[in-house]
């Protein structure tokens, strides 16, 4: 499947710029009512976005090719994706539109689709809508008068949304006499993220809830902990939790503002459920850039820990398939599919408020279950693409480096998906020695694939 217009996220770009114009996104929600479209009903797509300025543009756009179709739109304006998701199936609406670029600056934007259920489209479904796209398939198919569809501005989404988030927090709990730094990045969060704290007792200092459409991730939010890392120490908060522009994942400093990464939080997480006896298949789902130190925890504690491909939507289809119930990334995506059915950084602030709260241990102390192995990465810039296992030098250099690092580290090469690179990490129980094994196998990799004989650390 050679997809143009989707990557691993949905369509994003530059706004106003191809593919991320308002005629892509007529022509995109024309192809999605298309595809969703009921013929013995009538049918509603959900759009929410985040605060971006091009928003408003997209919005619009989206809106007036679902319409041009027959198909009603739901509007729910600025709410996090992942209550997009829930909105879409709570509401049994036919299909949710995401209008967002993530943790990008607001010059970005983005479309994302959920199905149904809530769920983002498998690759086959992305691929029809590219079709219909480009095609002229659907050009007469318009209907008129009364089969024209509406859009609905649905008041009280978020309302719904908050109800929700605080049904995912035990009802036996409350976060009476905690402290909480919350930088919400001026994005889709702003509102429902401090309403949810505060109601159920935290008190609650707030940073990035003044969204202006230009300053959505603006030195804050998750890319830069270190905002509510000096929030932490400067009001002696008990915790910092820092969410990116769409709310899909979050970032913990504890209270000496060190930084808890999405690793160490499936290993508090998935070790308090082992210990629950709640852990389906004793499993965490994480992917292949999840630290060592994670398998270890999980293993310690009698569970284990697959590993996907690079993306939150490989982890989500692993926890399906596998019927797992914890998944998530070391950038702070976390699944819990018994809450949601994507990352939903609220959601998981909750799941680890519960656990200092019911155990009494403050997220330093918890974040000590899993230690960190050294990592290093060293990018390598190459002329062409090649598998380096039908490349024999490179081959055995990899082959002698993972003997060398036995079950005490591991070896992880991969092409950057955007760059002509070739990504080499090592993790091993001594910095100093991987950072002289990855160097080793960068040079052989220079020698084979290179363009300028240097190899560049990463």
């Amino acid at each position: 499947m050679n997809k143009k217009l989707f990557g691993t996220d949905g369509v994003r770009g530059v706004a106003n710029v191809y593919p991320m114009t308002t005629e892509v996104a007529m022509q995109l929600g024309r192809a999605a009512a298309y595809v969703f479209k009921h013929q013995d009903r009538r049918s509603r797509i959900v759009i929410g976005k985040d605060t971006r300025l091009s928003g408003y543009m997209i919005e619009n756009a989206l809106a007036a090719g679902i319409c041009s179709m027959g198909v009603d739109v739901l509007l729910v304006g600025p709410l996090p994706t992942p209550g997009i998701a829930f909105i879409t199936s709570s509401m049994r609406a036919d299909a949710g539109v995401v209008i967002s670029a993530s943790h990008n600056p607001y010059q970005d934007n983005g479309i994302k689709f959920f199905a149904r259920d809530g769920f983002k489209l498998p690759d086959a479904i992305e691929l029809r809508l590219e079709e219909l796209v480009d095609s002229d398939h659907i050009d007469s198919l318009r209907p008129t008068a009364e089969a024209v569809g509406k859009a609905f501005r649905v008041d009280d989404a978020a309302g719904r949304y908050i109800v929700y988030l605080k049904n995912s927090f035990p009802r036996s709990l409350d976060l009476t006499g905690l402290k909480v730094v919350l930088d919400c990045a001026h994005g889709a969060a702003y509102k429902v993220a401090p309403a949810v704290l505060e109601e159920l007792g935290a008190e609650v200092i707030c940073y990035g809830v003044s969204p202006n459409g230009k300053n959505i991730n603006d030195g804050c939010g998750s890319m830069h902990p270190e905002v509510i890392a000096a929030a932490v120490r400067e009001h002696g908060a008990d915790l910092g939790i820092a969410l990116d522009g769409d709310a899909d994942r979050c970032i913990f400093v504890d209270g000496a503002g060190s930084e808890v990464d999405g690793d160490h939080i499936m290993a508090i997480c998935g070790t308090h459920l082992l210990r629950q006896g709640g852990l389906p298949g004793e499993t965490v789902v994480a992917t292949v850039m999840s630290n060592m130190g994670l398998d270890i925890a999980i293993r310690r504690h009698g569970g284990k820990v697959v590993k996907t491909a690079v993306g939150d939507r490989y982890v989500v289809e692993e926890m399906r398939r596998g019927g797992y119930l914890l998944g998530g990334e070391q950038s702070g995506h976390m699944i819990f599919l018994n809450h949601n059915t994507t990352g939903d950084g609220v959601v998981t602030a909750l799941q680890v408020l519960a656990i200092m709260q019911e155990t009494g241990k403050p997220l330093a102390e918890l974040a000590q279950v899993m230690t960190s192995l050294p990592q290093v990465l060293v990018n390598v810039r190459v002329r062409e693409r090649r598998s380096v296992e039908e490349i024999p030098e490179i081959a055995a250099r990899i082959d002698a480096v993972t003997g060398q690092l036995g079950d005490s580290g591991r070896v992880l090469i991969r092409y950057s998906g955007t760059e002509p690179l070739l990504r080499i990490m090592l993790e091993g129980e001594d910095q100093q020695e991987i950072t002289a094994m990855a160097n080793d196998i960068a040079h052989v990799v220079e020698r084979c694939l290179g363009t300028d004989g240097s190899a560049a650390d990463g």
